[in-house]
């Protein structure tokens, strides 16, 4: 058994080693794009094995569907709004009721899944990442516990939410025109941004306080009757 995992150790050294390698190479030959990209895939990784790792409840994984779609069609209704959808809001809630693994795993599947609507590309893994860190930040017990004191807590952190994710997107967006880091031209996407950057911080703000008593009552009243541990 020792033998055993010491071996799957060295393997995923190896990897880990092999991976490193390969993302030097890169970075040393200009490929900064690709290098941040799988930067945030290897990111993810942690989250999703760790929860794999787990014993599987199949009421759990309906409920964490159940969220994803919910999460989806709040950002495909308000798709005609630039900034001003309820998605956020809706993993910011899942991670505070649902923990910080789920809150990950919901903030980056309704990513993925949204995608398949509004159209996939290297932008994806950074979405992924940054709404799977809401919805896990979320989730921290005292992050948790100052969020569900009151409304001023939501919509603070709405705001940090919208900020972040505005901030982190917009890394990408430097990556992806000038294929390198800029301060010069991440500074200017900011100011361009801020109109869109304000829209995702009321949004968070507004939709997080709208829907937070709701959502949360259905799902414990979920959690209760089919015995379901978070």
């Amino acid at each position: 058994m020792v033998n055993h995992l010491s071996k799957e150790l060295a393997l995923r050294l190896s990897l880990l080693f092999g991976a490193l390698i390969l993302m030097y190479a890169m970075f040393r030959n200009g490929q900064y794009q690709i290098v941040s990209m799988s930067l945030v895939v290897v990111a993810c990784i942690p989250i999703f094995y760790k929860y794999e790792k787990k014993k599987l409840n199949i009421k759990e994984l309906v409920l964490i569907a159940v969220l994803v779609t919910t999460a989806v069609l709040g950002r495909f209704m308000f798709y005609m709004i630039p900034a001003l959808t309820p998605m956020t809001a809706i993993i910011i809630i899942s991670g505070i009721c649902m923990g910080p693994e789920i809150g990950f795993l919901v903030g980056a599947l309704s990513a993925i899944a949204s995608n398949m609507i509004f159209g996939q590309g290297p932008w994806t893994p950074f979405q992924m990442f940054s709404w799977g860190i809401i919805g896990l930040v979320a989730g921290l017990p005292w992050v948790q516990k100052k969020l569900n004191q009151s409304y001023l807590g939501l919509i603070i952190y709405g705001i940090v939410a919208g900020l972040f994710f505005s901030f982190f997107m917009d890394t990408w967006t430097v990556f992806s025109i000038d294929r390198y880091f800029s301060w010069s031209r991440y500074l200017a996407l900011l100011v361009t941004a801020l109109p869109y950057t304000l829209s995702y911080c009321f949004a968070n703000a507004f939709f997080s306080c709208l829907l937070f008593r709701a959502i949360q009552t259905k799902l414990q009243r979920i959690l209760v009757k089919y015995d379901i541990k978070k």
